[in-house]
């Protein structure tokens, strides 16, 4: 008998752009959908999908995710965001891969696609960007952190040759839109850490931070694509350490989502 795959799908109001995701994972054995509660049409559209839809509130991704991949039904978890697909003809590879793997194979990583305004960029760590996404249900779970969490396991990864196309830039407003939210959830996790928030964050590492992105990594060969990634990573990074400082100096929390 083939082992069989479960996908995990985070939600929350995405009508928009969820549809072309269940598209790339439809001929999975199960899809799993761990909403938020939305309030727009995200849910009828993955039940078009058949898609298993279980409701939880938000309180951070990895909390989210490591709270449902125990009602996956099968061994094998695949976790995929709403801004993810996954490349034409991985279906077989990943079937091949579940069912060769050996039992010291706990995980599978995939090279991921990382789309900035519609084009792939390579540069600037865009590329490879492994992602371990592929799991053993009851082994793999999300480091606990508020933000950008990656799925540990006590044993091996392989790594897949086809990729997960990733377009979580799609316009500039989305982006500070983004930044907002996550670099609260950066500050949170910094304070959780015991980083003590130092004057040097804001006046001197900000220019480190945008020569690395922008000369070391290479970031001037993609053109104003390139200067927004540098600009993005720098602002990133000076707006948590200023919620940071926010966070410590006058004891604001995280709001929600």
């Amino acid at each position: 008998m083939r082992e069989k795959l479960s996908v995990l799908l985070p939600t929350f109001n995405n009508e928009a752009i969820v549809r072309d995701c269940l598209e790339s994972v439809k001929w999975a054995d199960e899809i799993l959908v761990v909403d938020s509660f939305s309030t727009d049409h995200t849910l009828d559209i993955c039940r078009e999908y058949g898609a298993r839809i279980v409701q939880h509130e938000y309180i951070q991704s990895a909390k989210q995710k490591n709270w449902a991949i125990p009602q996956c039904a099968n061994e094998w978890v695949l976790q995929i965001d709403t801004d993810e697909r996954l490349e034409a003809g991985i279906e077989d590879e990943i079937k091949n891969a579940i069912m060769n793997a050996g039992l010291d194979v706990q995980a599978f990583r995939l090279p991921r696609k990382n789309h900035i305004l519609g084009v792939w960029l390579q540069i600037s760590n865009l590329y490879p960007d492994y992602q371990t996404r592929l799991f053993r249900r009851d082994l793999g779970r999300f480091e606990d952190k508020e933000v950008h969490a990656h799925v540990c396991v006590p044993g091996r990864v392989d790594t897949l040759q086809r990729h997960i196309l990733h377009y979580g830039m799609t316009s500039i407003s989305k982006q500070l839109s983004n930044i907002d939210r996550y670099t609260r959830y950066q500050a949170d996790q910094l304070n959780k850490r015991g980083k003590k928030f130092h004057w040097y964050h804001l006046a001197v590492r900000p220019f480190a931070i945008f020569g690395y992105y922008y000369f070391w990594r290479l970031g001037f060969t993609a053109g104003y694509r390139g200067l927004l990634i540098a600009m993005v990573n720098t602002t990133y990074d000076f707006w948590a350490h200023a919620k940071l400082w926010e966070l410590q100096t006058l004891g604001l929390k995280a709001s929600p989502r």
